[in-house]
C-alpha cells in the first residue's frame, strides 16, 4: 500500500489538532493510530478492515479475524459484532495476535516521513529510534518547535489552558439560577404539575380516573461528585439538548456500560444536568454543555434534577405491603475490584431505603437474572442499608474485591414488568428462567426500521444548511483514499455512513474537499445511504483501487457554528458528529421506527415533548424531552429523550400544533404507535 506523505512541517492547520508524534513522525490525534509511509503494496491478509491499514497492536477475534487494537476497541462501543462477519463479540473476548504476526508487521519497510531531509527506508519498528536519535528532519523540527514554545512558555511548564469551567467567559453563560434549579445544593423535592410554555404532557395530565390513584410528578435534585483515576477518561453518557434546540435543558440519553458514569450508579437516562462544577448549564447552547462536560479533572461536581415517578395520593399500597413480600439473598461474583455491577439504585420519596430502578443490559446484575426493578436492598454484604442511601450502597460495591451479597425484598404485586421483545417469553416466571438474561433484551437488528416516507418529510429546520459535493481524484491504484468511517445502517440508530478522519496520507487530505463529518452519498456510482458499516468498507475498499474516484458527499453546516474548543482536540474521545449536527441531515436520509405502547386504564403514557408549530416560529419538530420512571414509555425502553416524534398512529407529525396532538395522545386509551427518528446524543 503506497500512501501520499504530507510534509509534516508544512500543515499548520494539522498541527493545531496535535502535536507532531515522536513515534511515527505525523500529525493525528493522540489515541488515534500511529501513521506510516509504507515503500511496498502490503500483503491484504496484513490489513485492518475497519482502518484499512496494516495492522497496528494486531488483536484477534474468536470468529479468527484481525484488526488493529485501537480500530476494535472504538469499534466496540458502538458496535457488538464483529465488523467481517457480524458475530456477536465483546472485547473483553479478543487477545493479542501471536508473536510470529507482530514481528511481520513489525518488519513492514517503511519510508522516513522527512522526505526533504531524509529519504532513508527502515523497519516499521525501528522508525522511532530513528526519528530520536538520527532523523535530520525530525531533529530540525524539534529545534524550530523550541524555538517558537521559548517566548511564550518561559518558565511554565502547564500546557496551554483548556477550557475552564470554573470561570466562563461566553456571556450566554447565566450567572443567576434557572427556574429548575433549587435555590439551595441541598437536595429538594420538586413538582413538575405544571407546564412549561410550549411543553406538551401527555404523560402527566391526569384524568377523573387517575386522581384517586395520583396527585404529580415529583423529582428531586442531587449533587453528584464523580471522580476519575484518570482526569483525561471519558464520563461515559450521550447528551440532547441546550438552549439553542427545542429541549432547552441539558439531558442524559444514555449511560454506556462499564464507564465512569455507569460505575457511580447514581445518573441515568433522563436526567437534567443543571450544573457542572459549580457553573449553571440549564440555559446554555448544547456546544457550552459539551465543553463543559469534556473539561478533564480528577472531581466533577454534577448536580442534576432527577424524576421520581408519581406520588400516592393513599396509603393502599402500604397498607397491603406486609403481604407477600419474599427474602431474597443473590450473590454476584466480580472479576475484579473496578467491575461495575450494572445496577441503578435510587431512593423513593414516600418509603425509605434503596430499591433498584434498572439492571444494565448485559451487566453483570443482568446476566446473573436473580435481581429485578423495584427490589428494596435491606443489606449489602452483611451491612444493613434498610436507611441507607444509593451512595452508601454504591461505596460498599465499589470496594468490594469479589463477592457482592444481596439480601432484598421483593413484593410480586408491585414488581416493575419486565420488557418483553417475544411472544414467547413469559413474563411470569422467574427471572433467572429461560438461561438468558431477560431483564433487558438486546434490540433486534431487524426492527421496524425504514426510510423516511415521503408524507413524513419536513424542512430543513433552521439553523442549518446543507450542501452536496462531488469530488473527482485521479490516483495511483495503490494509493489510499485515506479516511475512517463510522455509522451504517447496522448501527443501533441506523445511521448514514459518515467521515470519521481524513488521514494525512490518503489523496483525499491532498485534494482537501471531504472533511470530517461529511456524509458519503456514493463512490462511482455505487449508493453508500442504504450499506451496512463492513459493506461499506467493502464498497470504498474495492473502488478505491481504481485510477479515478468519484465521491458524493453531504456536508451539514449549522449557521451557529461550535466552539472551537470542540474540533481542535477530542480530549481523547473517539470522534462522531454532535447531537445537534444530526438535526440538520436532511429527511430522505433519516431512519424511522415504529414503537408500539400498551397501558392500563389508570396509566399515563409517561413521556413529555416539546416543539410543534407556534405562530411566532413556524414549524418545530417534536422530541422527547421526559421519561417519567414506572410508566409504559420506561418499561418499554426502546423511547429516549432526544428522540423526534415523526407521526402519531402513522398520522403526520408534521405542521401540528400542541393543541392538535395532545388530543390523538389523549385519546388513544391502551395502545399507541409513535413513529421516531433517533440521534445519538453527544458523547461527554
Amino acid at each position: 500500500m503506497l500512501a501520499v506523505m504530507a510534509d509534516p512541517t508544512a500543515e499548520e492547520h494539522v498541527s493545531q489538532v496535535s502535536e507532531l508524534c515522536c513515534e511515527c513522525g505525523q500529525f493525528h490525534l493522540l489515541l488515534d493510530n500511529h501513521l506510516y509511509n509504507f515503500q511496498d503494496e502490503v500483503d491484504d491478509e496484513l490489513i485492518c478492515h475497519i482502518c484499512l491499514q496494516p495492522l497496528l497492536q494486531p488483536m484477534d477475534t474468536p470468529c479468527g479475524h484481525t484488526y488493529c487494537f485501537k480500530c476494535l476497541e472504538n469499534f466496540m462501543q458502538e458496535y457488538n459484532f464483529c465488523p467481517m462477519d457480524r458475530k456477536k463479540l465483546s472485547f473483553q473476548q479478543c487477545h493479542r495476535s501471536s508473536l510470529l504476526v507482530r514481528n511481520l508487521l513489525d518488519k513492514l519497510i517503511v519510508f522516513c516521513p522527512f522526505k526533504a531531509e531524509c529519504q532513508q527506508t527502515m523497519q516499521r519498528c525501528e522508525l522511532e529510534a530513528h526519528l530520536q536519535n538520527r532523523c535530520p528532519g525530525f531533529k530540525k523540527y524539534k529545534s524550530e518547535l523550541q524555538r517558537k514554545k521559548n517566548p511564550i512558555s518561559k518558565g511554565k511548564e502547564d500546557p496551554p489552558a483548556r477550557v475552564e469551567t470554573n470561570t466562563p467567559k461566553d456571556p450566554e453563560v447565566p450567572s443567576a439560577g434557572s427556574s429548575l434549579v433549587a435555590e439551595s445544593s441541598a437536595a429538594a423535592v420538586v413538582s413538575l404539575g405544571t407546564v412549561e410554555p410550549g411543553l406538551v404532557n401527555p404523560a402527566f395530565e391526569e384524568t377523573e380516573e387517575d386522581l384517586p390513584q395520583r396527585t404529580s410528578l415529583v423529582a428531586e435534585t442531587t449533587t453528584v461528585e464523580i471522580h476519575r483515576e484518570d482526569p483525561e477518561e471519558e464520563l461515559g453518557m450521550r447528551i440532547v439538548g441546550g438552549k439553542d434546540t427545542p429541549l432547552g435543558n441539558i439531558v442524559v440519553q444514555e449511560v454506556l456500560r462499564d464507564s465512569v458514569i455507569a460505575a457511580d450508579g447514581r445518573i441515568a437516562p433522563g436526567d437534567h444536568i443543571l450544573e457542572v462544577n459549580g457553573v449553571n448549564i440549564s440555559s446554555v447552547t448544547h456546544c457550552q454543555a459539551v465543553s463543559f462536560l469534556r473539561h478533564p479533572g480528577p472531581v466533577l461536581h454534577l448536580m442534576v434534577l432527577q424524576e421520581k415517578g408519581f406520588s400516592n395520593k393513599t396509603a393502599q399500597q402500604d397498607s397491603s405491603s406486609a403481604t407477600n413480600r419474599e427474602v431474597i439473598h443473590v450473590t454476584l461474583i466480580k472479576r475484579d475490584r473496578s467491575e461495575p455491577l450494572g445496577i441503578k439504585l435510587i431512593r423513593k420519596t414516600d418509603e425509605p431505603g434503596i430499591f433498584i430502578l434498572d439492571l444494565l443490559e448485559g451487566g453483570l446484575a443482568a446476566k446473573n437474572g436473580k435481581l429485578s426493578r423495584n427490589d428494596r436492598v435491606l443489606s449489602i454484604n452483611g451491612q444493613d442499608l434498610r436507611q441507607g442511601t444509593p451512595e452508601a450502597a454504591a461505596q460498599i460495591i465499589q470496594t468490594t474485591e469479589s463477592r457482592v451479597n444481596f439480601v432484598i425484598l421483593r413484593q410480586p404485586g408491585i414488581q416493575l414488568p419486565e420488557q418483553v421483545e417475544d411472544g414467547s417469553t413469559s413474563n411470569s416466571s422467574s427471572s433467572s428462567s429461560n438461561g438468558g438474561s431477560p431483564v433487558h433484551h438486546r434490540r433486534r437488528v431487524d426492527q421496524n426500521h425504514y426510510r423516511r416516507k415521503s408524507t413524513y418529510q419536513k424542512d430543513l429546520p433552521q439553523g442549518y444548511a446543507s450542501h452536496e459535493k462531488t469530488v473527482a481524484i485521479k490516483k495511483e491504484p495503490k494509493e489510499s483514499l485515506g479516511i475512517t468511517i463510522g455509522g451504517g445502517r447496522d448501527n443501533k440508530n441506523k445511521l448514514p455512513i459518515y467521515v470519521t478522519s481524513v488521514q494525512p496520507i490518503g489523496c483525499l487530505f491532498r485534494d482537501g474537499r471531504i472533511k470530517r463529518g461529511d456524509v458519503l452519498l456514493s463512490i462511482n456510482g455505487i449508493d453508500l445511504t442504504h450499506l451496512n458499516y463492513y459493506e461499506a468498507v467493502s464498497a470504498l475498499k474495492s473502488n478505491a483501487a481504481s485510477h479515478s474516484v468519484i465521491l458524493k458527499a453531504l456536508e451539514i453546516v449549522p449557521l451557529n457554528a461550535p466552539e472551537p474548543s470542540l474540533d481542535i482536540k477530542e480530549q481523547g474521545f473517539s470522534w462522531s458528529p454532535l447531537w445537534i449536527t444530526w438535526l440538520g441531515l436532511p429527511s430522505y436520509l433519516h431512519c424511522c421506527q415504529d414503537i408500539v405502547l400498551s397501558k392500563g386504564n389508570l396509566e399515563s403514557w409517561g413521556f413529555s415533548i416539546v416543539g410543534g408549530f407556534e405562530e411566532s416560529k413556524g414549524n418545530k419538530p417534536f422530541f422527547i424531552k421526559t421519561i417519567v420512571p414506572g410508566t409504559p414509555a420506561f418499561r418499554d425502553r426502546k423511547l429516549k429523550c432526544g428522540d423526534e416524534i415523526v407521526a402519531v398512529n402513522g398520522v403526520p407529525a408534521i405542521g401540528m400544533s400542541n393543541s392538535e396532538l395532545i388530543p390523538m395522545l389523549k385519546e388513544q386509551r391502551n395502545k399507541v404507535t409513535l413513529t421516531v427518528v433517533s440521534w445519538p446524543g453527544s458523547l461527554v
